[in-house]
């Protein structure tokens, strides 16, 4: 606070009366210095320092003018802020540039005051502090003036570095050595600033130091590792190496840097540097980091002389750089320590050094470095490739670095020594193609090669590059190297030809490649290109986007997504492009389209526009699209939605603003383009429309929607400017719009209507993701992220950082008693919503809300501080429902379970950053300290209250278990609760489903300990890590918490519980760990300790099964330690845990416990789990995979179960947790060797598990199969003859006679990864070549294994070459040779099999002969399975199934690659066959999608299944049968429009037969839900070939049935069918019903549009997904199945074209108004209301909607427009409703002016503006009373006297406008005027 004084005292000097003119200027910059140090945010400090700069340099003459004496003060001042922001360089580079200024005429003045400053930094002390030392590295490196002082004062400067750095090693007392790192910092820059001064300290025996000797030999010790830090160790390499740089001589230099890495030679005797001498043995033995400390030291900054010159005694030119620091890279590289990214960067810095001294080390050498045979060259290479796979983050700019600069250097030496062969470069590209195209680093190598071997060489050596390209843009980790390559193959093809030649050129290679990725419904990969090709290519090629949008011209998605996206980028690339009316046209149907693909791109094109204003077209496009679009499912569209609006946003504000500043003349001002008002206009109706859409009864998507709109309102919007935010600040002019706005009656953000919608979402409970809780924990990630209730979220948000610092008066108690009701709920999402409130409370809070809490405590409102006070609040309701719940836990857990207000205390104390801020008050505390101590404590009452009472011990003297209960205990416990609670002597009868009872206790005990565990943990992490609140937790506070987590963690056994205590816990170790206090530091090592003395321990309980927490107990304690440390912990806990499980295991033991050895491997697998160990735990795999196989094998059950679990977890470590395929992506490939590599001793271990594991040995091998398991799992990786992976062959072959079949199997995919591709052939033939002669079969198990390993070599695998066949064609002749294999002389029909699915793989390579004898084979062993046929074997074979079976399959494969009208004509006749197996296997081969090749068979197998389609109807015993042939014929049938043609030919007018069979299967079979949707389906598609009005009946069973399963009840399944259904005759029905008279028809029609209304409502987005297809279909007006030519439109769109279309179509019909009427709710308003103010306690369960999607009031709103207008057409058909309806509505709107038109209790209002129930019923009120009172004009006044309603219409609409009022003024409404706003009326609400 030094700076502050000098302030303070500098201004009373300046400010005193009689100074004025530089005394005022001087003061003036004071001033701005003081509110630099005041604010907290950086963003500030840099804005008022900024205007401190300013203010010097504009009153520089001024302050010139100060005399010496009256500048002393403001020099020091400002130096005094300068020593204080020695943290910051910037501000600090800043303050020197001021005080440059004022230094100008007062330089003697200011060294002075600099002298004086930096004396003082050690004046009465040895030791430097981390302030003092910032401040001496600041000076050295900033300030000159500094630099001449420590000039002048090097010799005390040296001595207290060397006591501190002296003192840091000796205490290390700091985990992270933030101390250490700036001891050793300031040694380096000292050396770097001063070599002059420092030399003869270091190379002179006159002028040596004592004092830098020690620094050496302190700075030998961090690098050997005396210093944990891993950073403080590189630095002190760093600063050594800083050291060598100052040597006079170049000898001398490196003879020192020599003795270096002699470091760890222990007979050495003494380091010797210059005339510094070093005993050897006072070197802490080294641990092999220290060469990576030196090494990356001296190619960071060694002088390169130095490196380069010729080492002393060396007879061979040796050198630094060659001889000594490459070995030690090489070495480094191999060794598997946790450093892997540095020892990366060594290797690209040892490579960048050579190519910057070439010149130096030839001529020291003579002769070429990396000569053909050089050993350099092939160490070097096969150095580079080694690590080219590793897979360790951060590393891939270093693998490309290391590439180039190999290649670079290789260039230069050839060039230099005109060298014209040049081998590596081919070397180079045949290893890199050789590898599958899934490797990584295959694409670096290639890319460096391209500028020297040129594109067409490369392409020409592998020519399915450009469609591997295309594969890798559909896997997110190979796209970056895929897109640098396509950039370097154009780049270098068209730097060989110009003009038009370069367009015809890009487009012979990559036109096809850019346009299928373009037109692929792959998200991912249509999303790559056009962000990462797309771009770049049209600024390199402008020309090839005219050839792109040739290729686009379509009106299918694909081609329109493509078409958006081209037209977007080209956009953004070439500026502003008016679009003509056809590409408008175009635009349009994209906004309108089903995909969110082509909506968002097209959203994103007209968003994007360069200019600050839309256009009239652009802004109407808009209005259209919002509306339609605020209830997508996809969080990712809604995310890119808010993106693309806050980009007209800022556009239009920008605009608005230049042209109310009148700086935007060049825009028309005509039209009201570009004007201020069309941005008022916009934003306003872009508020109004959020703001509708906040209405309780609106779905999750919506209100999220509308959240983010709002969201992006208020950021670009309003002058709220945030210092946290770097971006999207508001602009300094924005009071100016936002004054034009008000004006204008517009833009009031703040009103009461949009504080009570937000409000009300606070009481919100929906949520998008599941809550159902993770059963078990996710693989990877033992900590999910809690599950957050982000409408509740946002808006909270909102109103903290946009509305008015506090709410209005009248608010604040009813939310108040509505939050403290919500924490008192047992259930989770309302007591969460309670938290919300009360944290929104506290930081919207002031001196009313203060008394009112102040009144309820019955305490004086003597607090200052409502943060304080709100947590001595919330503290005491949570110590007033723990003594409820010590009374009695069950009425505890009812009327006021502990997890609200736990929740609510975490939210408080750790989200709001005023209370962080007041805990640092000095004044305030002893007030925190009390509360924090009390919290503690009370925390751990609750902790043993509840995990007592489910052990039965309850009471604090109760002993406790230290393991988690069984279930049966829980059970028993609660059991014992529950009567205590009811006060019942006697149990009740035991019921198989859980009581209420038992769930209300089980919630709050476990949600409970979840919050306590989360609140402590945060506690820690913030009060530990924040400068003045460490003292707020003190040692027994913090000593209880460990208690409590400890207690937690090993008597819990629910994962949720366990979850949140686990994430809480990590925070508490990690706080700890990284504490300066070694007693804080002593706490988590304690508790690992006694947990591993526990686990060895005997224990009366299991402990690490069913989700128990004992193993978690390990993981939080060692994921907390400073990964950038050496992790002791985790080392310790580790081998602790190995040396465990490899003890032998007792003779006897209980099976209902836990061993300690089953125990540790359980801990081991949830540590290799941890995601944020990362690869630290990789340099212990090896032991932890020999332990887990060894454990496969143990005699225990339990070991064998942990041990897989452990193999499990390890393999998904070690290879990589493999992407979803959700989204297209393919899985990421390790190749084997990069794995040995990687792994070379866990290689052997694989190895010799393998060799023990031959078959005929002594016994099975257990860990065989999971060996297999991960060889199979890796890729094959480059052909290299001699490479590590070959020793697996021969083990892998041996296999193949194992007796177990699985075994067999595995080995056979295990052989991929072994054989690269081109070694395959030789492999194959080998293997064919061992098949047996007739007669000569030995093993048949054998025989079995070397098919199954031929068919694994020649399947082909997704994107990878397939082998030619001129390759296999020797192959093919050893198996025609051996074709007996395939006939009946070979007995096993498993083996038959297998060699026919060989040869299934080489179709191309056999003769036609053979190729006819397999058919003949097939013929007659098929033909034997006829009836009355006599079989060739009479007993039963095992396997015969799978052989028939695989004949079939063969036959349709065969058929569909020749098209032959033989062939097909013989699978058509497999379809007949009568033996289940084969006509099965044909019809499974359809609907697996494998016949769509060969159109040809497609239409026969569809003729075929046509024609027996009545047949199978009518002899319909078997179900599966019947559900598959459905199926194939729905597959065959769906996308073919000459399907029907098909059906008339075969059918022959049977269809409506074939129908009626399916409806009597639908109605009186009762089928399966998949058996249903198929013959619903089928019946469908046959319906479409035409009825007639004698079939009326048959058409409406089949809607009744339609009806049905299209209820939101129904299963998924069936929804689905129905909208399908809807796709095929639906579209007939209303086809036929217009084209003809057919008044049957029309209630038909009326009732189909009514299922796809309800269908386009559904909650399953594929469900609206098709009947959206339906909609599309209909407006097309031609119903032609297919959709030729037709654009599929969202289903909002369809669904106001369905309604247009009964209002055209339907519209005198008089059921259509009826019809409609079914979508409007009838609710109960009355009791709605009653039940809301009835206040009964809440139950735990709330019954949930079948449809959580669908909106009912939204529905009604929307159709009101279309009611109307029916009854302007048909006025008779509402007689029936309104005589109905009418005199409810007229009830209830009285009710209404009645219950609403006088002041309700705060309480029941606010409740009431949450309650999406009665939001609902008020907004269906006011469609339903609108609509009778138009049915009354339109009927006239004198139907409402005969009806009994008692008014007319006139008089309904004067009630219906006084009601609405009233509910408007309650927030229950929109008001009067504002009822047409969108997203009241005539808003969309289905979905995409």
């Amino acid at each position: 606070m030094g700076a502050e004084r000098e302030a303070r005292a500098c201004a009373a000097f300046y400010g005193d009366a009689g100074r004025c003119g530089p005394g005022l200027a001087a003061l003036r910059c004071v001033r701005c210095l003081q509110q630099f140090a005041g604010s907290t945010a950086k963003r500030c400090r840099d804005k008022h320092l900024e205007e401190a700069l300013q203010l010097a340099r504009t009153l520089g003459e001024e302050l010139r003018a100060l005399g010496e004496t009256e500048a002393q003060p403001l020099l020091r001042c400002v130096l005094a802020f300068q020593l204080e922001a020695a943290g910051s360089s910037s501000a600090f580079q800043k303050l020197e540039q001021i005080v440059t200024q004022l230094a100008v005429g007062q330089e003697a003045v200011l060294a002075q005051e600099v002298g004086t400053l930096l004396a003082g930094l050690a004046l009465h002390k040895e030791v430097l502090s981390p302030e003092d030392l910032q401040a001496v590295c600041m000076f050295i490196e900033e300030s000159s003036l500094g630099r001449h002082h420590w000039q002048q004062n090097m010799a005390p400067l040296l001595q207290h570095l060397a006591h501190t750095l002296g003192y840091v090693l000796q205490g290390q007392p700091a985990p992270s050595s933030a101390w250490g790192c700036l001891a050793v910092k300031a040694c380096l820059q000292l050396f770097q600033a001063l070599p002059k001064d420092v030399a003869p300290l270091v190379w002179s025996a006159a002028a040596k130091s004592e004092a830098l000797q020690d620094i050496l030999r302190l700075l030998l010790e961090v690098v050997a590792g005396k210093a944990l830090s891993k950073d403080m160790r590189l630095l002190a390499g760093t600063a050594l190496s800083m050291l060598l740089n100052t040597a006079p001589q170049l000898e001398s230099g490196a003879s020192a840097a020599l003795a270096l890495f002699q470091l760890t030679d222990r007979d050495a005797g003494e380091l010797r540097v210059g005339e510094l001498v070093v005993e050897a043995h006072s070197i802490p033995e080294a641990d092999g980091l220290e060469k990576l400390a030196l090494s990356r030291g001296l190619l960071t900054c060694c002088r390169a002389d130095i490196l380069c010159c010729q080492l002393e005694g060396s007879t061979c030119q040796a050198c630094l750089l060659l001889d000594v620091l490459f070995p030690t890279v090489c070495a480094l590289s191999k060794e598997q320590k946790d450093c892997h990214y540095h020892c990366f960067q060594v290797m690209v810095l040892w490579l960048r050094r050579v190519q910057e001294n070439l010149p130096k080390l030839w001529h020291l050498r003579g002769s070429r470095l990396l000569a053909k045979d050089a050993e350099l060259l092939q160490e070097l290479t096969q150095l580079v490739w080694d690590n080219a796979e590793a897979p360790v983050e951060g590393v891939s700019e270093f693998i490309q670095s290391s590439f180039r600069l190999l290649l670079e250097i290789y260039h230069l030496e050839c060039q230099h020594f005109e060298d014209q062969e040049r081998p590596l470069y081919q070397q180079m590209l045949q290893r890199a193609v050789s590898m599958p195209w899934q490797i990584k680093a295959r694409y670096v190598p290639l890319c460096a090669l391209v500028p020297y071997m040129g594109s067409q060489q490369v392409l020409d050596a592998c020519p399915t590059l450009p469609q591997q390209l295309l594969s890798c843009l559909s896997t997110n980790h190979l796209c970056p190297v895929a897109a640098e390559l396509y950039r370097a193959l154009v780049r270098q093809q068209c730097s060989q030809e110009q003009g038009d030649v370069q367009a015809e050129l890009w487009a012979q290679h990559w036109l096809p490649l850019l346009s299928q990725a373009l037109r692929s419904p792959l998200p991912i990969l249509h999303s790559n290109a056009a962000n990462h090709l797309l771009p770049w290519t049209l600024r390199q090629l402008p020309a090839a986007g005219t050839l792109l949008a040739a290729q686009f011209d379509g009106v299918d998605t694909a081609a329109l997504r493509a078409w958006v996206s081209l037209l977007r980028v080209q956009r953004s690339t070439s500026g502003a492009m008016p679009l003509r009316a056809k590409a408008v046209a175009r635009l349009q149907s994209c906004l309108r389209a089903r995909e969110e693909g082509v909506r968002l791109a097209a959203l994103g094109l007209l968003c994007g526009g360069p200019g600050h204003s839309l256009t009239g077209t652009e802004e109407q496009l808009l209005r259209e699209f919002l509306p339609l679009n605020l209830n997508c499912h996809n969080s990712a569209f809604r995310q890119l939605l808010q993106a693309a609006l806050r980009k007209v946003l800022g556009r239009l504000r920008d605009g608005a603003l230049a042209r109310l500043r009148g700086k935007d003349p060049v825009e028309p001002r005509g039209e009201g383009v570009g004007q201020p008002a069309q941005a008022i206009d916009f934003v306003e109706w872009l508020l109004q429309l959020c703001i509708s859409s906040l209405t309780p009864w609106a779905n999750y998507q919506r209100k999220k929607t509308a959240l983010l709109l709002l969201t992006a309102i208020l950021e670009t919007c309003t002058d709220t400017w945030s210092p946290e935010r770097k971006k999207g600040q508001p602009p300094r002019t924005m009071a100016m719009l936002l004054g034009h706005a008000r004006q204008s009656g517009c833009w009031d953000f703040f009103s009461r209507p949009n504080l009570l919608a937000l409000l009300g979402c606070l009481q919100d409970s929906t949520n998008e993701v599941s809550a159902t809780p993770c059963p078990t924990p996710p693989p990877m990630s033992p900590f999910p992220p809690l599950l957050l209730w982000q409408i509740r979220d946002m808006a909270s948000e909102l109103l903290i950082r946009y509305f008015p610092a506090a709410f209005p008066e009248t608010l604040t108690p009813a939310l108040l008693q509505l939050a403290q009701d919500a924490l008192s709920s047992p259930r989770v999402q309302e007591a969460e919503a309670g938290a919300v409130l009360m944290k929104t409370i506290l930081q919207k809070s002031d001196s009313s809300t203060l008394k009112f809490l102040a009144l309820e405590a019955s305490t004086a409102q003597t607090l200052t501080n409502r943060s304080l006070y709100f947590a001595q609040h919330l503290l005491r309701v949570l110590q007033a429902q723990l003594a409820t719940a010590q009374q009695n836990l069950l009425q505890g857990a009812a009327m006021a379970p502990m997890h609200g207000v736990l929740a609510a205390l975490r939210r408080c104390l750790l989200q709001v950053p005023e209370v962080a801020t007041c805990m640092r008050a000095a004044e305030l505390a002893y007030g925190w300290q009390e509360l924090l101590s009390s919290l503690v404590g009370t925390t751990r009452d609750i902790t043993s209250l509840l995990l007592g009472a489910l052990q039965s011990q309850q009471g604090p003297g109760a002993e406790q278990q230290e393991a988690s209960p069984s279930f049966a205990d829980m059970g028993n416990a609660i059991g014992s609760l529950i009567m205590l609670g009811k006060g019942q002597q006697e149990e009740e009868e035991d019921s198989v489903l859980l009581s209420e009872e038992h769930s209300l206790i089980l919630t709050c005990c476990w949600v409970s300990v979840k919050e306590v565990g989360l609140l402590l943990g945060g506690l820690a992490e913030l009060l530990l890590s924040s400068p003045g609140a460490e003292h707020l937790l003190p040692l027994a506070s913090l000593q209880t918490a460990a208690a409590v987590f400890q207690e937690i963690l090993l008597r819990c056994r629910h994962w949720g519980a366990v979850e949140g205590c686990s994430m809480g816990f990590t925070k508490f170790c990690a706080a700890l760990l990284n504490h300066p206090d070694t007693e804080l530091q002593a706490i988590p090592q304690t508790i690992l300790d006694r947990g591993l003395e526990a686990l060895s321990g005997p224990r009366s309980s299991s402990i690490t099964r069913r989700a128990a927490g004992f193993p978690m107990l390990f993981l939080c304690i060692v994921s907390g330690e400073n990964p950038a440390q050496a992790r002791p912990l985790l080392t310790r806990c580790i081998q602790t845990l190995l040396a465990l499980a490899t003890m032998a295991l007792p003779q006897d033991w209980d099976q209902t416990l836990d061993l300690p050895q089953v125990c540790a491997l359980h801990v081991l697998q949830t540590l290799v789990r941890g995601a944020g160990l990362g690869t630290a735990l990789l340099r212990h795999a090896t032991p932890m995979v020999a332990l887990a196989l060894r454990g496969l094998g143990s005699p225990c059950w339990a070991m064998r179960n942990a041990a897989i679990q452990l193999f499990s977890a390890l393999t998904t470590r070690l290879l990589g947790q493999k992407q979803s395929s959700s989204e297209g992506c393919l899985v990421e490939g390790l190749s084997l060797p990069a794995f040995l590599g990687q792994h070379p001793q866990l290689g052997t271990v694989l190895l010799a598990e393998l060799g023990e594991a031959v078959p005929g040995g002594p016994h099975l091998r257990p860990a065989l199969h999971a060996i297999l398991t991960l060889l199979a799992q890796l890729q094959p990786g480059p052909d290299e003859p001699s490479g590590p992976s070959t020793h697996f062959l021969e083990p892998l072959l041996k296999l193949a006679g194992s007796p177990i079949y699985a075994v067999r199997a595995m080995a056979a995919k295990a052989l991929i990864p072994i054989v690269p591709l081109l070694q395959r052939p030789a492999l194959l033939l080998r293997l064919a070549q061992q098949l047996p002669a007739p007669g000569g079969v030995r093993s048949h198990n054998a025989l079995h294994g070397h098919l199954l390993q031929m068919r694994a070599l020649l399947a082909p695998t997704l994107g990878t070459d397939a082998l030619p066949a001129e390759a296999l064609h020797p192959v093919a002749l050893q198996l025609e040779a051996r074709g007996w294999l395939l006939g009946p002389a070979q007995r096993c029909p498993l083996v038959r099999a297998a060699f026919l699915q060989v040869l299934a793989l080489l179709p191309a390579s056999l003769s036609p002969g053979f190729t006819q004898s397999i058919w003949d084979a097939i013929s007659a062993e098929l033909g034997n399975l006829m009836p009355g046929r006599e079989p060739v074997c009479a007993e039963l074979q095992v396997g015969a199934a799978v052989l028939h079976q695989t004949m079939a399959r063969f036959a349709c494969s065969e058929a569909a690659r020749l098209a032959d009208s033989e062939s097909i004509h013989t699978v058509c006749s497999l379809l007949r066959h009568p033996h289940p197996d084969v006509h099965l296997a044909v019809l499974s081969w359809v609907t697996d999608g494998k016949g769509g090749e060969c159109e040809e068979l497609e239409r026969a197998l569809r003729l075929t299944l046509l024609e027996n389609l009545q047949s199978v109807l009518r002899d319909r015993g078997n179900k599966e049968f019947l559900r598959l042939y459905l199926e194939a014929l729905m597959h065959l049938c769906r996308n073919c429009p000459s399907w029907s043609q098909d059906a008339s030919q075969k059918l022959q007018g049977s269809a409506l037969v074939c129908v009626e069979m399916l409806l009597l299967v639908m109605e009186t079979e009762h089928p399966g839900p998949e058996l249903l949707s198929q013959a619903l389906c089928a019946a469908s598609l046959l319906l479409t070939m035409g009825f007639g009005d004698k079939d009326a009946l048959l058409v409406q069973r089949w809607c009744v049935i339609l009806e049905a399963c299209a209820q939101p009840a129904a299963d998924e399944v069936l929804r689905l069918a129905a909208a399908c259904s809807l796709q095929a005759a639906g579209t007939k029905v209303l086809q036929q019903c217009r084209g003809a008279a057919c008044p049957w028809l029309i209630p038909v029609a009326l009732r189909v549009i009514n299922v796809s209304i309800h269908l386009l409502q559904d909650e399953d987005p594929d469900v609206r997904h098709e009947a959206a297809g339906f909609a599309s279909l209909v407006q097309r007006g031609v119903g032609k199945p297919g959709g030729d030519g037709c654009i599929f439109v969202q289903g909002n769109v369809g669904l106001l074209g369905l309604l247009q279309l009964l209002l055209d179509e339907f519209g005198q019909h008089p059921e259509t108004f009826s019809s409609l009427l079914q979508h409007l709710p009838q609710p109960d308003l009355r009791a709605i209301v009653e039940d809301l103010e009835a206040d009964t306690p809440p139950s735990l369960y709330k019954e949930d909607e079948p449809n959580v999607f669908a909106e009912p009031a939204a529905l009604a709103q929307q159709l009101l427009p279309f009611l109307l207008q029916l009854l302007e057409k048909a006025p008779s058909s509402a007689l029936h409703w309104l005589q109905a309806a009418g005199p409810s509505v007229l009830r209830d709107l009285h009710y209404c002016q009645q219950r609403w038109s006088h002041e309700s209790s705060a309480l029941c209002w606010m409740k009431e503006l949450g309650c999406a129930v009665l939001r609902a019923a008020l907004a269906v009120l006011l469609v339903r009373a609108r609509l009778v009172a138009h049915a009354l004009r339109a009927l006239g006044e004198e139907h409402g006297a005969v009806l009994g309603l008692g008014c007319g219409a006139q008089e309904l609409e004067q009630e219906l406008v006084l009601v609405q009022g009233l509910l408007a003024e309650h927030g229950l409404a929109p008001a009067p005027q504002q009822n047409t706003v969108p997203g009241e009326l005539g808003e969309a609400h289905g979905d995409s």
